[in-house]
């Protein structure tokens, strides 16, 4: 028969069982909770980073629609325009040589009478992808309309237009199974001091239109080979 005092440590030590048993199962469900809190979060991070991602690429779409032309993937004119302004007052303010070249393709309608609208627009990103080859970093190449094109060259010295000229002689290309020719004319003008950028590029223009005349005055070649 047990004494009194062994009844007592045996109630005791029951009770401390029972509460160490409490105790873990306390402990478990913490655990699990805890399990649970961090699997919500991760999801919750998870959403977040794909909100992120959602954002920037719709941030980027934005930017490739506001400033870049769809097929050629060059600057578009409304950001070249506003891109010479800026270059214009930086070059009167620091004192530093600006020039700008016009670009046109001389036989775009012809390829595109002969092979189809699809082999000119061939023709179109061949050359912006020479044409962002032949200039410098620091340089601005844009489809300024149609067959058109634009380069803003800050700080450049004559031999820097005659360096992006002869980059884009006698380029050939291969489009459709075709080997057509890239012929360009080209009219280029250095700011002059208060000069505005409409004029500067007038003065681009006219050269250009005097250059393409006395091609078109030359002996007519085959389109393609």
């Amino acid at each position: 028969m047990l004494s009194e005092a062994d009844s007592y440590y045996s109630f005791f030590l029951n009770q401390a069982v029972r509460g160490l048993v409490g105790l873990v199962l306390i402990f478990n469900v913490y655990v699990i909770y805890q399990q649970l809190q961090i699997t919500r979060i991760r999801r919750q991070l998870t959403d977040q980073v794909f909100a992120v991602d959602k954002v920037e690429t719709l941030a980027q779409e934005v930017y490739r629609m506001a400033l870049l032309d769809p097929l050629t993937g060059l600057f578009n004119r409304r950001y070249i325009e506003q891109r010479l302004e800026d270059e214009i007052k930086r070059s009167e303010r620091h004192g530093r040589a600006l020039s700008v070249i016009l670009f046109d393709l001389d036989e775009f309608k012809q390829v595109n009478d002969t092979y189809g609208h699809g082999a000119g627009d061939g023709l179109l990103k061949a050359f912006a992808e020479r044409l962002s080859k032949a200039t410098r970093g620091s340089d601005a190449a844009a489809r300024y309309g149609g067959d058109e094109f634009l380069v803003v060259l800050p700080e450049c010295k004559p031999e820097n237009v005659q360096a992006v000229l002869k980059r884009l002689e006698g380029i050939r290309v291969e489009i459709e199974g075709h080997n057509l020719p890239i012929v360009i004319s080209a009219g280029w003008a250095d700011l002059l001091s208060g000069e505005s950028a409409k004029d500067l590029l007038a003065r681009a223009d006219a050269e250009l239109y005097v250059n393409k005349r006395a091609k078109s005055a030359a002996p007519s070649r085959p389109v393609a080979s």
